[in-house]
């Protein structure tokens, strides 16, 4: 019931948007879902792990073995919960924005939502890839509408991208079901199929289905399309594909490659692994050099995004479920580090770091606040960002699925040093130092905005000092997982 009632309040919500032709209406009605949904969400996660509200399993497409299944357990429990909590926050930070036919953006807003919430809740693959084109239609127009003045050479990019990715996604779903024992799309037959199919097989399918996930992280070398969309995106849909939508990704590699294809996934391992280091050195060597600040942060994604991915073919426990809480403590992160630039552009109308410069004397509220979210971002001790790291490097570091483990560890831990590096210089040059002509007339943040920050960064200290839920959480998740990925 309640996987059925996070898809259906956007869906239903963001179809009658379309119908609202007042930009104040329509932005009001978009916050009052996003709220809905996120009351919904927090049943779900109050809810005993067996209770019968958490999965629902209902006649769909009989005739193609599919039916509409869906429902929540440790994993896609805390995606929703970052997707829930991330939407009202994005709605909320960008209130001021004005944006032509309204009605229409923030109703594919909410398609979008409904769509990525599809995503994690479904448990039938067919049914899995039904949402994940649901989530990506509404960005596509999102990003060609309202985007800068590249945003259609971008849009492009993004699509041919992302097509191709859907397009191998959905030819290696169809070869999986024409191996299952009883022609269904169900987890449970796709999880069994690695039985019936052969080593040889399963180390082809693989790319087929991997392609499609590293593109939507994104992994280098398959990186090139996300700079330039989250440059060119208007700011609060940059935070859905950054804060969210990336997480499909590495939610596809554990939920619907590893476990389905354990024989691939063991036998690709080091290749994918040494693809996310040098994707990782790359992403941060780049971002030193960046004077716009969405492109800082689009680089320093890559190179947190690389980090997970490594961790999911370490197959150690820790890793697995350091993964998982940190999908959810980055998208956090970063949609706060999103909020600021935001802020910062609106009032300046430039995101060029050597324009900016002593922001902190005229906007101490923004200052603080964003320093605290950039600390997190670096995994400082006592924030979120630092246990769900620790876990990740203590996951590659005692792997048994590679003999590079270490250095896996060591070339990562590079990374550590260039992002403390990227944004304390950020920092720096942006908050502190003299101001200029530009930033003289600064002023500080609203209420609204020092209300959105200061959730986020309640949320950062809070996981950080007391990870404990979150850890509980998604530890049976991630047995259930590695559980399935025992090939050795």
């Amino acid at each position: 019931m309640i996987p059925v009632l996070l898809i259906l309040i956007p869906l239903v919500t963001g179809l009658i948007g379309f119908l609202l032709k007042s930009e104040r209406a329509a932005r009001g009605w978009a916050l009052l879902s996003s709220l809905v949904t996120l009351v919904v969400v927090l049943c779900g996660v109050g809810a005993a792990k067996d209770s019968p509200l958490l999965h629902a399993n209902v006649e769909w497409l009989p005739d193609l073995g599919s039916r509409f299944a869906v429902g929540l357990d440790g994993l896609s429990l805390i995606l929703s919960l970052l997707t829930a909590l991330s939407f009202p926050l994005i709605f909320i930070a960008t209130w001021r924005d004005s944006y032509k036919r309204a009605w229409n953006f923030y109703a594919l807003m909410l398609l979008s939502q409904a769509g990525l919430l599809g995503v994690f809740v479904a448990t039938d693959a067919l049914l899995f890839y039904f949402f994940w084109e649901l989530a990506l239609i509404p960005v596509y127009f999102l990003c060609s509408q309202w985007g800068g003045e590249r945003r259609i050479a971008a849009t492009f990019k993004f699509f041919v991208y992302t097509f191709l990715g859907s397009l191998l996604m959905l030819i290696g779903i169809i070869w999986i079901y024409y191996h299952t024992a009883d022609h269904s799309f169900s987890m449970e037959s796709f999880y069994a199929v690695h039985t019936r199919i052969s080593n040889s097989d399963q180390t082809w399918v693989f790319w087929l289905m991997f392609v499609a996930f590293a593109i939507k992280m994104p992994i280098w070398p398959l990186h090139t399309w996300q700079p330039d969309t989250y440059e060119q995106s208007p700011t609060a849909t940059t935070m859905v594909l950054s804060a969210i939508m990336v997480k499909m990704g590495l939610f596809g590699v554990i939920r619907w490659l590893a476990p389905v294809l354990p024989v691939g996934t063991w036998a690709w391992g080091d290749t994918v692994s040494t693809a996310c280091v040098i994707g990782m050195i790359y992403a941060s060597l780049v971002a030193l050099k960046q004077d716009d600040l969405k492109r800082l942060v689009a680089y320093s994604s890559i190179a947190h995004v690389g980090l997970m991915c490594l961790a999911i073919f370490a197959t150690d426990t820790s890793g697995m479920q350091g993964v998982m809480i940190q999908m959810f403590n980055h998208g956090i992160n970063i949609l706060g580090m999103w909020i600021v630039i935001d802020l910062i552009e609106r009032q300046f109308g430039t995101r060029k770091i050597s324009e900016l410069g002593g922001l902190a004397k005229k906007a101490p509220g923004l200052a603080i606040l964003l320093v605290l979210v950039a600390l997190a971002n670096v995994a400082l001790p006592l924030t979120n960002g630092f246990i769900g790291e620790f876990l990740l490097f203590t996951g590659v570091f005692t792997s048994t699925a590679t003999q590079y483990n270490v250095v896996f560890t060591v070339v990562a831990g590079l990374t550590i040093i260039l992002g403390a590096m990227y944004t304390l210089n950020m920092i720096q040059r942006v908050f502190f130092g003299k101001t200029n002509a530009l930033t003289e007339r600064a002023v500080d943040i609203a209420m609204n905005e020092k209300m959105v920050l200061g959730v986020i960064v309640v949320v950062i200290v809070a996981v950080g000092v007391y990870p404990g839920p979150v850890l509980a959480m998604t530890k049976d998740a991630a047995e259930f997982i590695l559980a399935r990925m025992a090939y050795k």
